[in-house]
């Protein structure tokens, strides 16, 4: 079943005003896949990655983020590899216990590191984004899918020279799949 929530461009623009800074220039008529695909056959991958961030449902959006860093990385340090746990944690299982978790290890964490704001974008999902002893201040819709980009374009700019075109391309082509509801093969 398809995963596209906003037929054009510029629906997705409305949705979210912040994604026209995010992704920049764009025809607003544009169908977003069509949009989506050729930023991604471009090697745009900036206004690419932003786009799907944005158009994908948010736990989607974070299942392919922890994919993406997946392919991007073959091992991370102790503290990653807990944000992408939790991350991943609350993708399988999105409830408010996996979600506060989440958030209190992105958190934790260094926001220099990638999976940090994979565990963030679960984390600011929906409900309070502040610890329970404060009074509830809700998540805006856009944060999950701005900390989905931020994770991306923070690998991205980690990839050894010579092979972030390959990996960027199937990150996309991922994310393209998930948006269109295609079977995917494991990552």
């Amino acid at each position: 079943m398809s995963q596209v929530r906003f037929s054009t461009v510029q629906d997705l623009f409305q949705a979210y005003p912040l994604a026209r800074h995010d992704v920049g220039r764009a025809e607003a008529d544009k169908p977003s896949l069509d949009f989506l695909q050729e930023a991604a056959d471009a090697g745009n991958w900036h206004q690419a990655v932003s786009f799907c961030a944005y158009l994908l449902p948010r736990r989607v959006a974070v299942a392919w983020g922890c994919r993406s860093l997946h392919r991007m990385f073959d091992h991370f340090d102790a503290n990653q590899s807990r944000s992408l746990s939790v991350a991943e944690t609350w993708v399988r299982q999105p409830d408010e216990q996996s979600r506060n978790k989440a958030l209190a290890v992105g958190n934790a964490n260094d926001p220099e590191q990638p999976a940090t704001w994979l565990a963030l974008a679960a984390g600011w999902s929906g409900g309070s984004v502040v610890p329970a002893e404060f009074p509830p201040v809700e998540a805006k819709p856009d944060q999950t899918a701005r900390a989905v980009r931020a994770a991306l374009l923070i690998g991205l700019c980690r990839l050894p020279r010579g092979s972030g075109d390959r990996i960027m391309t199937a990150c996309l082509e991922d994310g393209i799949q998930l948006a269109r509801g295609e079977p995917r093969p494991p990552r």
